[in-house]
C-alpha cells in the first residue's frame, strides 16, 4: 500500500508539471524521458523526432523533455524510476528487460530471425504489439520499437570466421543469461562488463572482444582497439520506448492519441536513419580506422547454438519462438 501511494504521488507530480503551453496560453504537460545514450546516437535522434512531432500534433499542449547520456541514471536505474513513478518515460534494450519480463528473452535467442525484413514483420505485427503490452502489470508500457540493428562479434587479435575462432576468447556481453549462454555455446567465455568501461577493458586486454551493432562499434571507438568485425548477426535486439502505465492511464484519450502517433512516426524516422548510420559506420571503420569487416557463413554458427534453445526456449518463450518462425514461413 505504501508503495502504491508513493507511486500514485509520483504520477501526480509528473502529470501535474506545467509546460509553457501553446500560443493561446493554454497550459500543457511535460513528460520526462531519460536514457543512457549520447545525443548523436540514432536512437536519441529518433526521440528528438518524437519530441518534435508531439509538440506539433498537440500544439504544444503535450511535450517530452529529454535527458540523454545517463543524466538521470543508467538503463536499469531509469526502468526502476519509471516503475516507481518518478520518471515518466525511458527507452531500454530488451536485454535488461529480461529481468522484468520473461518474454523479452526471445530477442536474445541467436539466429531466430531470418533477416531484417522478417524481424520488422514480426515487430510490426500482432506479436510485436502484444510484447509492447506485456509490461503493463510491471508499470512498463511499450509505445514503439527503435532499431538497434544486429549484434555482431568484434575482436582484438583475430577475425572470427567460424565458431572455432571464438574458442577461449573472453567476450564482453550484456548482463543477460541468454547472451552469456550463447557465447558459451559458441566456445567463448562470456564476460559481463558495463558499457562505459568496455573501451578500456578492450585496450587493457581484460576482454578479447565484444559484440554489438556497427554504429556503437564506431561511435565508441572500439574499432581502434578491436579492428576485426565479423557480421554474423547473431541477434537482433530492439530498443523499446516505454512509459509508466500509470502515467499513460492519467493522460486523456486525446493526449494518448497524440503520443502514440508521435511515437510511431519517430520509429519510422529512426529506422531509416539507422540504416544510413549503419552503412556509414562500417565505411568509417574500414576507411578511417583500417578495420577488417567480414561476412562469415552464418550456418556454421547456427549449428552450435541449440543448447541456448534447449535452456531458454520453453514455456512462454518457446511459444513465441514457434510463432516467430511461423511468420517467417508465411512471408
Amino acid at each position: 500500500m505504501v508503495g502504491l501511494l508513493a507511486a500514485t504521488a509520483g504520477y501526480a507530480f509528473l502529470l501535474g508539471q506545467r509546460a509553457a503551453g501553446d500560443a493561446g496560453g493554454r497550459p500543457g504537460r511535460t513528460l520526462k524521458l531519460a536514457h543512457g545514450l549520447p545525443p548523436e546516437h540514432p536512437v536519441h535522434q529518433g526521440m528528438l523526432e518524437l519530441q518534435r512531432r508531439l509538440a506539433e500534433l498537440s500544439g504544444g499542449r503535450l511535450r517530452v523533455e529529454l535527458y540523454p547520456s545517463g543524466q538521470l541514471g543508467g538503463e536499469t536505474e531509469c526502468l526502476e524510476q519509471v516503475q516507481r513513478g518518478t520518471l515518466a518515460m525511458t527507452k531500454s534494450s530488451t536485454a535488461p528487460l529480461e529481468g522484468f519480463l520473461e518474454e523479452m528473452q526471445v530477442f536474445g535467442l541467436p539466429y531466430l530471425f531470418a533477416d531484417d525484413a522478417h524481424f520488422w514483420l514480426v515487430l510490426d505485427g500482432p506479436i510485436g504489439r502484444e510484447l509492447l503490452e506485456k509490461g503493463r502489470a510491471k508499470n512498463l508500457l511499450g509505445l514503439c520499437y527503435y532499431d538497434a540493428g544486429s549484434r555482431n562479434f568484434y575482436t582484438k587479435t583475430r577475425l572470427i570466421e567460424t565458431p572455432a575462432d571464438l574458442q577461449g576468447l573472453k567476450i564482453r556481453v550484456q548482463n543477460s543469461p541468454v547472451a552469456m549462454k550463447m557465447v558459451e555455446a559458441l566456445g567463448g567465455a562470456p564476460t559481463p562488463i558495463a558499457w562505459g568501461e568496455l573501451y578500456s577493458a578492450l585496450a587493457q586486454g581484460t576482454v578479447d572482444g565484444a559484440e554489438n551493432n556497427p554504429p556503437s562499434y564506431v561511435a565508441e571507438k572500439h574499432c581502434e582497439v578491436a579492428p576485426f568485425f565479423s557480421r554474423d548477426a547473431h541477434t537482433r535486439v530492439p530498443d523499446i520506448l516505454l512509459i509508466g502505465a500509470g502515467v499513460w492511464d492519467g493522460l486523456s484519450g486525446q493526449e494518448q492519441a497524440w503520443l502514440r502517433e508521435a511515437a510511431e512516426d519517430s520509429s519510422r524516422f529512426q529506422r531509416r536513419l539507422w540504416r544510413e548510420r549503419s552503412e556509414a559506420a562500417l565505411r568509417e571503420a574500414r576507411e578511417r580506422f583500417g578495420a577488417t569487416v567480414y561476412d562469415p557463413d552464418q550456418r556454421l554458427f547456427m549449428a552450435k547454438v541449440q543448447p541456448v534453445y534447449d535452456e531458454f526456449a520453453r514455456g512462454v518463450v518457446g511459444e513465441l519462438v514457434e510463432r516467430i518462425r511461423a511468420v517467417s514461413t508465411e512471408r
